[in-house]
């Protein structure tokens, strides 16, 4: 990506993505791009609902990953917008759901199988990668912006950069 190390770490519990999730609510700001990747059943919806949790939305709110919808709307402290692009496979389809758009409008991205079409989505990106054997999270910048929250997700000092 930019050459910024990456941030790995350790997810060995439910609790502790839940940790993650408070962490990166906590770096977004308006128009920011989080792409999230890893096979099924990594924890990618997992992550969004606590981010959303962290934002604000309330545990009656389900929060489901939009594959057939393609983009869940969340308006919370900021308006953020879910998205799923696993069944999309062209660079069309993804500007057609006018993400970029909504992101210059300030609404923060969290996208879930982004990573083929960061170019259709702005580029400038955290990207989270899950993976389940082990647990873990690998988190990389794409760019100026995404390197500020990669930076603010270190300064925790309870993960590890390899």
């Amino acid at each position: 990506m930019n050459g910024t190390s990456p941030l790995v770490m350790t997810l060995h519990s439910r609790r502790r993505t839940r940790h993650l999730a408070r962490d990166l609510a906590a770096c977004l700001r308006p128009s920011d791009l989080v792409i999230l990747s890893g096979e099924l059943g990594a924890g990618k919806t997992f992550l969004v609902r606590g981010v959303s949790r962290a934002l604000g939305l309330s545990e009656r709110v389900r929060v489901t990953s939009p594959t057939f919808s393609l983009v869940h709307e969340l308006a919370l402290s900021m308006l953020i917008l879910h998205a799923d692009l696993y069944r999309l496979s062209t660079a069309s389809e993804v500007r057609e759901l006018g993400l970029v758009s909504r992101r210059d409008e300030g609404c923060v991205l969290l996208v879930e199988w982004g990573e083929p079409w960061l170019k259709e989505l702005g580029g400038d990106a955290l990207i989270v990668s899950l993976a389940t054997q082990p647990r873990l999270a690998r988190l990389v910048s794409s760019g100026p912006r995404s390197e500020q929250m990669l930076a603010q997700l270190g300064e925790s000092g309870q993960r590890s950069v390899v």
